[in-house]
């Protein structure tokens, strides 16, 4: 541990006046280059009068909230020298994206990484001229922004981020800043619990500062407008101990905050010292601070005969008609001016002495720290071997296995193996999920009030269980971006809570594959069980596949959906994803007892295919079918295999060919996915001019958007979930979407004309089979023998 991590509380000393204008000085000059981002193609320096072309045509970005952000980023910068601190920065309000640009310029670490934008006057004007203009950057804090893990487009994760960075991070400090529109959305709203399972011993500390500015776009911030005694309330219920700054006076805002951050640092240290002496035991009630200063303080004070600074008339760009209305063009000189640039640039444009010693060195800026860039912190798992997981088998279909239970044999040595870079996340079903043998191997973390009766609950441990998945979703986020590895098991239904968070990682991920400096990160990984197949007992609202159709969306080099059909495969599908950088990897298994089909070695093969005909299940003899049975998931394959049996007893002479799928991105062309296959490895598998008949986990339309271009597409004919759904049995659940195996085989007759003149006979005894076996259900309330104890029998 640094020695700044563990000293004790110390005395908080006033700045004197020669530090608050140095702070003061940083702070102009990181606002001075805010407004040029926006604002400027030429002229950075205002070395001549401000001229109409000096201008960008088109203004975007976000004033609001820079000053603000500027503000924390120089006082942080103070304390980081003081105290030796490792501390990142994540900006809540990404959408302030000048601010963290321009602190990275004026640490140098921007021209480090893109050595073309210089840090002097030429360098200066490809910095604003890139900001938000063709072929430059995003005004957001993206992943071009050196120091960031966290692109706050969207609002509502930053904290549930920061936290995801400090676990297992001893010596981290995570400065977040929460916007105060941020703070109205649900997902940071149960974020502020995150205090409750941040261990002051093994994790480091997250230090809160909810960015009071009093507006959003157009409104009001509900916490603006409380009183600060209601705040305080509210904060100290959420178990944080808040240290209110505010006001609009430079000189007396400096020395207010920097008495606030040497006050919450030196209470840090003293938590963490007391726990990890042996002394502290109690949950700490963690430091925070609210910053409240105006929205777009030291901008224009009025325009147009309308206030600016301190309403919502300062979110975005303050002064619009910059181009065509000369008093507008003049209001911005002398804004620009205000920041009196010749006293914080040289004659080459390069930050002055004074300013560039106030930031830290090297790796102790927060825009080059290595936490930010996590894959340069990334170490490979110690895994264990998978295939001493197998379960023990005799002949295909014929034995029963949990699949996801016996996957979590394996993650329990997982757990094992890498106590300080690997958790689990979930929304209080790892056990439900059948993942129970972890426990063997780690404690659920809590830092609340424990009982005797708790089930594995502690101070310490790798799985984190919460009832908000965006809370598992950005811890893991948090945690994966600074360099470690972990998986998110969930319903499958109810991953689409985090929907949209996925979108934005999945974005976050293809932007860094361009830029060479951003080092890979491991993948994020779902485990999606209690699928909508087996959620017969929960009904309705449980049972939707449709997270599949989301993640199909993004881009191919990004997403990888697996569906492993049994227990073996499961095993070797999940150690390859927890090998794997830079992808989500979503894999969905059932839970259920199900059956067998392929021992290890069999599994493997048919894994690294990701597709692949079954000799043994099939009847076509290595000649042409009459008629191809698909099939992906583990229950469309119970249902397909059973239906082959069928098959073989009413038809022994139809040809068929069985097909299983685990990867679904080979049924895309190899043009359009990197696992595809190039169409004439399809057509050999599929045929040209057979019928096909493929059972779906998911709905239908999704194979036949991966498929359209396929040779015989006409011929195919997808079952899968086709939104019918209740409380019943798990087979009048696959009846009711007509994937069931008697389904299947009328498929087939309908669909191969050779069958010949008994099929209307046969099809018939299908369709009252199905009557019949759904009277059973109704009578008994289970499924009945013949179905539920199905086994393969060849």
């Amino acid at each position: 541990m640094t020695e700044a991590v563990t000293e004790a509380v110390t005395k908080v000393v006033p700045l004197s006046d020669d530090e608050v204008r140095l702070i003061d000085a940083y702070w102009r000059a990181a606002n001075y280059l805010s407004v040029g981002q926006i604002y400027l193609l030429g002229n950075p320096l205002l070395r001549e009068p401000l001229r109409r072309s000096d201008v960008k045509p088109r203004l975007l970005g976000h004033w609001g909230t820079s000053p603000g952000l500027n503000f924390c980023y120089a006082h942080l910068n103070r304390v980081i020298k003081a105290r030796d601190l490792d501390m990142i920065y994540i900006m809540g309000p990404g959408h302030g994206g000048p601010a963290a640009v321009a602190n990275a310029w004026l640490e140098g670490t921007y021209s480090e990484v893109y050595p073309d934008v210089s840090r002097d006057g030429p360098g200066m004007e490809r910095l604003f001229r890139q900001f938000s203009f063709p072929g430059g950057i995003p005004s957001h804090v993206a992943p071009e922004t050196p120091g960031s893990i966290h692109e706050g487009g969207e609002l509502g994760y930053s904290l549930a981020h920061a936290y995801g960075a400090a676990f297992d991070n001893p010596d981290l400090v995570v400065a977040c800043i929460v916007g105060d529109g941020e703070a109205e959305t649900g997902p940071l709203a149960a974020s502020w619990h995150s205090n409750k399972f941040l261990d002051p011993v093994r994790d480091g500390a997250v230090l809160p500062i909810l960015h009071l500015n009093g507006y959003k776009i157009a409104n009001p911030s509900v916490l603006a407008r409380i009183s600060e005694e209601e705040l305080v309330q509210l904060l100290d219920g959420y178990g944080y101990r808040p240290v209110i700054v505010g006001g609009d006076e430079p000189a007396s805002m400096h020395r207010k905050m920097a008495a606030a951050l040497d006050q919450a640092l030196s209470e840090i240290a003293g938590i963490q010292r007391a726990a990890r002496d042996g002394g502290g035991t109690a949950r700490p009630r963690w430091p925070m601070i609210v910053l409240r200063s105006p929205k777009g303080w030291t901008g224009p004070k009025a325009v147009d005969g309308l206030p600016v600074e301190n309403t919502w008339r300062a979110h975005q760009v303050p002064l619009t008609g910059v181009r065509d209305d000369p008093e507008h063009l003049a209001l911005l000189e002398e804004w620009l001016r205000s920041y009196r640039p010749d006293e914080l640039f040289d004659e080459d444009g390069r930050p002055v002495p004074a300013l560039t010693e106030l930031a830290p060195e090297g790796e102790r800026r927060m825009s080059a720290n290595p936490h930010a860039n996590g894959g340069l912190l990334l170490r490979p798992l110690k895994l264990p071997d998978f295939r001493d997981y197998a379960v023990p088998f005799g002949e295909p279909g014929t034995t029963t296995s949990e699949a996801t239970r016996v996957l979590g044999a394996f993650l329990r040595d997982v757990v094992k193996g890498n106590p300080a870079n690997f958790r689990i996340m979930g929304a209080d079903e790892t056990a439900s999920n059948r993942l129970g043998d972890v426990f063997a191997a780690t404690d659920r973390v809590f830092e609340g009030e424990r009982l005797p009766t708790d089930g594995h609950q502690g101070p310490h441990g790798q799985v984190m269980e919460v009832l908000s998945e965006h809370m598992c979703q950005g811890w893991l986020e948090g945690y994966l971006l600074t360099g470690r590895h972990g998986l998110f098991n969930s319903y499958e239904a109810f991953v689409h809570i985090v929907d949209s968070m996925f979108n934005q990682h999945a974005k976050w991920l293809k932007v860094t594959r361009r830029l060479p400096w951003r080092r890979p990160i491991a993948s994020l990984n779902y485990l999606l069980s209690s699928h909508v197949w087996r959620q017969d007992h929960n009904g309705f609202t449980h049972q939707d596949p449709g997270f599949l159709d989301v993640v199909m969306n993004k881009k191919p080099e990004i997403v990888r959906v697996y569906l492993p059909p049994d227990a073996n495969t499961l095993l070797s599908v999940g150690d390859h994803c927890l090998r794997s950088r830079d992808y989500v990897n979503v894999i969905v298994a059932g839970k259920q007892p199900a059956l067998d089909w392929l021992p290890m070695d069999a599994a493997i093969a048919h894994c690294t295919r990701g597709i692949g005909i079954w000799e043994w299940a099939s009847s076509d003899g290595g000649a042409d079918p009459d008629v191809v049975l698909a099939c992906a998931g583990d229950i469309p394959t119970l249902e397909t295999l059973a239906a082959v049996d069928l098959l073989r007893q009413f038809f022994p002479d139809l040809r068929v060919r069985v097909v299983n799928v685990v990867d679904l991105m080979r049924l895309e062309p190899d043009t359009e996915h990197p696992h595809g296959l190039p169409d004439r490895e399809y057509d050999a598998l599929f045929t040209t001019d057979k019928p096909v008949i493929f059972a779906f986990h998911g709905y239908p339309y999704l194979i036949h958007r991966l498929a359209y271009r396929r040779n015989g597409h006409g011929n195919l004919h997808v079952r899968g979930y086709k939104e019918e759904g209740t409380t019943t049995t798990p087979f009048d659940m696959v009846m009711l979407n007509d994937l069931d195996r008697f389904h299947l085989v009328m498929d087939v007759i309908d669909r191969v004309p050779s069958l010949g003149g008994r099929v209307a006979h046969i099809r018939q005894r299908m369709a009252d089979q199905r009557l019949a076996l759904r009277a059973y259900t109704r009578e008994h309330g289970e499924d009945a023998p013949e179905v539920r104890d199905w086994t393969w029998p060849y």
